[in-house]
């Protein structure tokens, strides 16, 4: 018989600098999804943007380690301010070999930009300030106009391929989800889409909306303790537990018919429909729910901005511009509503409030004849119950406690009592 002995956490190595667990993965979104606290991110992220850096916040890693450029200069993005704002170790351009030579779960440290395994130093980076990315930013700002142009050619391009599916609808395929007549909600995992989902509650519960998650947006409104009718997306970040809790899957394909998502669908037993389009995920979203009829497109977390765009990394994000064009006045942008309006009443105020119109509602009822009568009928039977509990204190008392002191007297009242 053989015994084995129970794996151990491999703890983090002694020495100055920032020491850590190091978590490895190329593509920084499913990296959060096991990242610790107190550990170190190692990926590979050029223009850190401002979802995957509020992700890795969201984890308290000690340090991020970045193999590639977290500012390139191509346009001002906001990833690497909100490392720094909460206290994140950056560590840039640590070289494209860094994920092969750190294994996933190996204890790091980081001391001057050098990133040592025992005691070796395996990569070499620049620590990022405050100040080192202020002057980035303000470099990639000069550049923009670059990415104007080639956001324009995009658009161009796009309209080109997607003509037919942007104005007459042309290959959007049959769904089972019926959404003629109805407002549709589509929630993607951009800019504080947790608290729009939040504030937008009382909007869900009255008017029942179709529920459509993009990828991880399904997991979202599941978190928000809803349940998405639809799913939208090549499936690459949401979970299993999502694809199977009954909601229409809709997998989104290259034009040439390629669905990396599609074999991870079938194989859960879950029969989906493919769309084939040019665009983003959120894109087909919007153009499936305006070709099936729907009245109203409440849109959270999605792209609305040049920047988010870029932000995105992707040159099709020109889609999602024609995309808002073409289904215009049936969209709403419900992304940052929860910073326009916030409730500012709290429950001690509601209390001190209902009194106040009880208090009211009292001095009202005092002023008419039958309020009067009501009063002095209180008054008496009020003065009744006192009058019946005094009894027993001021009438009843004395007489028991002389019996007692008459009993206690011939030696009787204790074996009594």
């Amino acid at each position: 018989m053989k015994f084995s002995l129970p794996r151990r956490r491999p703890e983090p190595q002694e020495g100055p600098g920032v020491t850590g667990v190091a978590r490895v993965d190329r593509r920084t979104k499913n990296l959060t999804k096991r990242l610790q606290p107190g550990e170190i991110a190692v990926i590979d992220h050029v223009d850190i943007d401002r979802v995957a850096a509020e992700a890795l916040v969201g984890c308290r890693p000690v340090a991020v380690v970045n193999a590639a450029a977290s500012i390139s200069g191509r346009y001002p993005n906001l990833g690497p301010e909100i490392l720094l704002k909460a206290g994140v170790v950056l560590v840039d351009g640590a070289g494209p070999e860094l994920l092969g030579v750190v294994a996933d779960g190996t204890p790091v440290r980081i001391e001057d930009g050098k990133l040592w395994v025992g005691d070796q130093v395996v990569a070499t980076g620049q620590v990022q300030d405050r100040a080192s990315v202020d002057e980035a930013m303000a470099l990639a700002r000069a550049g923009l106009n670059t990415q104007l142009e080639s956001f324009a050619a995009n658009t161009m391009e796009y309209l080109q391929k997607e003509r037919d599916l942007l104005l007459d609808g042309v290959g959007v395929p049959d769904v089972r989800t019926d959404m003629d007549g109805r407002q549709v909600l589509i929630v993607v995992r951009g800019y504080h889409y947790k608290e729009d989902l939040a504030t937008l509650r009382p909007y869900i519960r009255e008017y029942r909306p179709v529920l459509v998650g993009v990828d991880g947006g399904a997991d979202a409104i599941i978190e928000a303790g809803l349940t998405p009718d639809m799913i939208v997306g090549d499936m690459d970040s949401v979970t299993n537990e999502a694809l199977t809790c009954g909601a229409e899957v809709v997998v989104h394909a290259y034009r040439d018919g390629r669905a990396p998502g599609l074999d991870r669908v079938r194989s859960l037993g879950v029969d989906p429909v493919v769309f084939p389009a040019t665009g983003t995920s959120e894109d087909v979203a919007m153009l499936l729910a305006d070709d099936k009829g729907a009245t109203l497109i409440v849109a959270v977390g999605t792209h609305a901005t040049l920047v988010e765009f870029l932000d995105k990394g992707r040159e099709g994000m020109a889609s999602t511009f024609l995309t808002r064009l073409r289904v215009g006045s049936k969209l709403v942008d419900a992304k940052g509503v929860s910073r326009l309006y916030r409730q500012r009443i709290t429950s001690s105020q509601l209390v001190v409030l209902a009194l106040a119109g009880l208090f009211a509602l009292g001095v009202a009822l005092a002023a008419t004849a039958a309020g009067q009568a009501f009063y002095a009928l209180i008054g008496a039977r009020t003065d009744d119950i006192v009058s019946w509990v005094k009894s027993w204190f001021v009438d009843a008392q004395p007489e028991a406690l002389a019996g007692y002191l008459r009993s206690a007297s011939t030696g009787q009242g204790l074996i009594r009592s």
